[in-house]
């Protein structure tokens, strides 16, 4: 009798095996038919958790990051999971029907993973990363001359001298029909008053600018702008002896913007 009973449940143990292999209706590549997951039509899984899937996670691990599986397969005991995902490519995108099968070792640990299409695996690759953009080059440094240089003691006359280092300057930038904007500052040291210094920059930029214009700049181009003693470039100490005066040089300047010329080299 006893015998008899064993025989009937290993019978029906049989036969619900090969029930169940009959559900999972699997084809000759391995993968289940796909209309049979559970939920229908598979899942829309998050990218960035099916990225941290990797070999070496146990059955509680790949569950909690991708859920059960999807094709009546059973939880333990089994050494396969299968799932049915749609995946997007992009925000929007159509998704993109893929199987995902995960084999397990006798302890439940992942050991390879298989996809249907193969292509899927594609999906997965993090998006390409643009080079970013290379920053604009900085402004061209002004174009900075002494005015000691340009002018005599309170004048707003240009020298001789200061004629010719202009005339350079245009011989250096080349192109004329090329200027767009150029700015001429000019600026005073601290010694004298505030509404003397401002007005003497301005006569001695404007004079820059007249000259630069008669040498073939264009005249809609070119602007000029006193500031006086503004933005000094040299620090000093106070007074007005000769040895500060000297100190205060530098800060007594016309600068010039919108014109490139030539690094010098050496």
């Amino acid at each position: 009798m006893q015998t008899m009973m064993k025989m009937v449940v290993l019978g029906l143990a049989s036969a619900a095996a090969l029930g169940l292999a009959g559900c999972r209706s699997v084809a000759g590549d391995g993968f289940p038919d796909p209309e049979r997951a559970y939920p229908r039509g598979g899942t829309f899984v998050n990218i960035d958790d099916l990225r941290q899937y990797a070999p070496g996670m146990n059955k509680d691990q790949v569950q909690a990051l991708l859920g059960p599986p999807q094709f009546n397969e059973g939880m333990w005991g089994v050494r396969e999971w299968n799932y049915l995902f749609n995946l997007r490519r992009s925000v929007g995108a159509e998704p993109v029907r893929c199987q995902f099968r995960i084999e397990f070792d006798s302890k439940g640990v992942a050991q390879n993973q298989h996809w249907k299409p193969e292509a899927c695996s594609a999906l997965l690759e993090p998006p390409a990363v643009a080079a970013p953009a290379a920053p604009p080059p900085p402004p061209p440094a002004p174009v900075r001359l002494q005015t000691d240089a340009l002018f005599d003691f309170d004048s707003a006359t240009l020298k001789p001298a200061g004629q010719e280092r202009l005339r350079q300057l245009v011989r250096e930038a080349g192109d004329l029909e090329a200027v767009r904007d150029v700015l001429v500052v000019g600026y005073t040291d601290r010694i004298g008053s505030d509404a003397y210094n401002l007005k003497l920059s301005q006569r001695r930029a404007q004079a820059v600018r007249d000259f630069l214009v008669g040498q073939g700049l264009p005249a809609s181009a070119v602007r000029a702008e006193g500031r006086g003693e503004a933005d000094p470039v040299a620090e000093c100490p106070p007074g007005s002896s000769r040895a500060v005066i000297e100190c205060l040089a530098p800060n007594r300047r016309v600068e010039i913007t919108g014109i490139t010329v030539p690094a010098k080299s050496g």
